[in-house]
């Protein structure tokens, strides 16, 4: 079996689309390359309109079988004319895009759905949302990316103190470092806005320690599903008096100056609070990546939906319990056995690429007093309850491996692609070219 595998963001190109619509597809083309190339030949491929069907039909008159594996969107997923086609990708509404705009007839999903055959989610929500749209036996699986296996090498089922020092390159901004006064909306008035405290330069290489009860978030600071002002608020209302207690909220985007400008005036609107707030601005190299989750103590979400969430999958994956809510994809893994669970409610929204911005879907709405108590009861259990800690690190470990580890993609690939692709679907034209 031959794969061919497309993502819009690529190796080369993740630090300056950091952040950029669809960019987190990379990372999960990433994750599930190496289950791929245990499967089968992987091809990645960069143009697909130019080389899917050429790179088939040349493995067609060889008898060798080819399917092509878009980590993209349905609407951004290009659908060749001969090579069986899968679109592996994330959502989190309830409905799926069933409309069209800019005469643009990919915009419903359902039409891109019906010309490949099949979908391949991250979510048994997703599965059923694209289920109620294409019919209950349209062929659709969730085959979440394969974190479990990185991360659990750093669980620690006895929590042995870690060294409480990271590395970041980039720019890091400390709540207990910086003057909040002069980011208030008075101040602003009077003066205009601050400007960014001094902290490194983006390309600087700066030691941060971290220690105490930390709580990680791992978000774009631009995409509003993300939630971070009822993160931000919610924790430094919780645990105002908890001197270690503290938040890393590490921003994925490019370019989060506005983002971070936003936060530190909703820090200033607050009352004052000895728990600390920490805004990390930079790519983490992937063994600063997981040291910040080594020392993590709990993985932190508030999204009002995900698709799937690698962060916290990840965090979990290490071990690392959850305050979180359990809607949407995290329905699959989140419960009370491994997380502070914040309860939610609906609320109309837009479906994210809708120019038009028109309430076609249902978003989740967190509940803040129920997230208060999720800081307070995790906070309460980490400094006074290691057994329980304990039971719930381990549940979040043991939860993520059925959920998303190699062994599960790989069965799922056996199961839901092999089968339906391992023959060479029809003779390769003869005007087919591999350099076509």
């Amino acid at each position: 079996m031959i794969f061919l595998i497309y993502s819009e963001t690529e190796t080369a190109t993740i630090e300056t689309n950091l952040g950029a619509p669809e960019y987190s597809y990379y990372f999960v083309l990433k994750e599930f390359r190496p289950v791929l190339e245990e499967l089968g030949l992987v091809i990645p491929v960069t143009d697909p309109a130019h080389e899917v069907d050429a790179i088939w039909a040349n493995a067609a008159r060889h008898g060798e079988a080819c399917v092509f594996l878009s980590f993209s969107p349905p609407h951004r997923t290009f659908v060749p004319a001969h090579c069986p086609t899968i679109p592996v990708f994330a959502w989190e509404f309830d409905t799926l895009p069933r409309e069209t705009w800019d005469s643009d007839m990919r915009h419903d999903w359902r039409t891109v759905l019906r010309q490949t055959g099949r979908a391949i989610t991250h979510s048994n929500f997703a599965v059923a949302t694209v289920q109620r749209a294409m019919g209950d036996d349209y062929p659709a699986i969730s085959l979440p990316a394969p974190v479990w296996d990185r991360f659990a090498a750093i669980y620690d089922p006895r929590r042995a103190e870690a060294d409480p020092r990271i590395t970041v390159r980039g720019r890091v901004f400390d709540s207990r470092e910086i003057d909040l006064a002069i980011h208030t909306p008075a101040y602003r008035a009077a003066h205009g806005i601050a400007p960014l405290p001094a902290a490194a330069e983006r390309d600087e290489w700066r030691g941060l320690r971290l220690g105490g009860v930390v709580y990680t978030a791992v978000l774009c600071p631009l995409d509003g599903r993300k939630n971070w002002f009822d993160m931000i608020c919610g924790f430094c209302w919780a645990l105002r008096d908890a001197a270690d207690a503290t938040l890393v909220l590490k921003l994925t985007h490019r370019d989060c100056d506005e983002s971070i400008i936003n936060m530190l005036e909703d820090l200033a609107k607050l009352p004052p609070f000895r728990c600390r707030v920490v805004i990390i601005d930079g790519y983490l190299p992937d063994d600063s990546y997981v040291e910040l989750a080594r020392l993590s103590t709990y993985a932190v979400n508030t999204s009002h939906g995900e698709g799937q969430c690698l962060p916290l999958m990840e965090y979990m994956s290490a071990g690392k319990p959850a305050v979180a809510p359990d809607h949407t994809s995290m329905a699959d893994y989140i419960n009370e056995r491994n997380a502070f669970i914040v309860n939610s409610h609906p609320e109309p929204t837009i479906w994210p690429h809708d120019p038009r911005l028109a309430f076609r879907a249902l978003r989740l709405r967190l509940d803040f007093e129920s997230l208060l108590g999720a800081y307070r009861d995790s906070y309460a259990v980490a400094r006074h309850d290691p057994a329980r800690y304990a039971r719930m690190a381990a549940s979040a470990h043991e939860t993520l491996r059925g959920h998303c580890s190699r062994a599960g993609l790989r069965n799922g690939i056996r199961s839901f692609v092999l089968p339906a692709f391992e023959q060479p679907q029809m003779a390769a034209p003869e005007s087919l070219r591999l350099d076509a």
